[in-house]
């Protein structure tokens, strides 16, 4: 079976993108990666309105990529804050990876990026590489093969076998 005859349905990126593919979410998620926790901080930081944060913050607590813990400030109401999961947390590479690639490409002459990302232990710059699970780093797109795995199933464009 070749790509385009495989149905996408059960496809972990289109899946993914449901959940995160929005920018504001992403920026949500990248705020909250750099410890922003409160709504109030996070409607400041990102200039979204108050009615699309709630929906966004809404919508990644019940796929479980963000949790919620309440706080009370003295003489206020009880509110909560929101804290990345695990599997919040095992996005923060695709985070990285996008803005590895817009410092790379969206950035102008003389412009620097407004956050600088290091290895604690040593301080290199951190980016992101595509490695196999036999630790071959930083893999091209030419030396890898993408064939339909286990779960792939014909899709309506799919041509009869015969």
């Amino acid at each position: 079976m070749e790509w385009l005859e495989a149905s996408t349905e059960n496809c972990p990126v289109q899946r993914t993108l449901d959940v995160v593919g929005e920018k504001w979410t992403l920026l949500i998620l990248r705020d909250a990666a750099n410890g922003v926790r409160r709504f109030d901080d996070f409607h400041r930081h990102i200039g979204l309105s108050e009615a699309v944060l709630s929906d966004r913050l809404r919508k990644l607590v019940a796929a479980g990529v963000l949790r919620t813990v309440p706080y009370r400030e003295p003489g206020s109401r009880a509110r909560n804050e929101y804290r990345l999961t695990r599997k919040g947390w095992d996005l923060w590479p695709v985070l990285v990876a996008l803005g590895q690639w817009g410092e790379t490409y969206t950035l102008g002459p003389g412009e620097s990026p407004p956050l600088d990302i290091r290895h604690t232990g040593c301080q290199a710059p951190v980016r992101v590489v595509v490695q196999c699970s036999a630790e071959h780093t930083a893999l091209a797109p030419d030396e890898v093969t993408a064939r339909p795995g286990p779960g792939a199933r014909p899709g309506p464009g799919a041509r009869p076998r015969s």
